[in-house]
């Protein structure tokens, strides 16, 4: 899955990553690690940044496309 947290955030509330992490009283890093894909938040995290943006999971998540392998 695909985190599109940054864009969700300045399209729903007009928040930087920053902005949004302070709403979440989680570290910068977290949010900023999370918007370039090198960790994905859990369950519960998911559901509060959905709060603060006052968005759909669907708005902060994307499938990536399925890409046959031929083996």
């Amino acid at each position: 899955m695909k985190i599109k947290i940054k864009e969700a955030a300045k399209e729903k509330k007009g928040y930087s990553l920053y902005k949004l992490a302070r709403e979440l009283n989680l570290p910068e890093q977290t949010v900023y690690s999370w918007a370039k894909g090198k960790t994905q938040p859990s369950y519960i995290n998911l559901d509060k940044i959905c709060g603060v943006l006052e968005c759909n999971i669907s708005d902060i998540l994307e499938a990536e496309p399925y890409q046959n392998k031929l083996f």
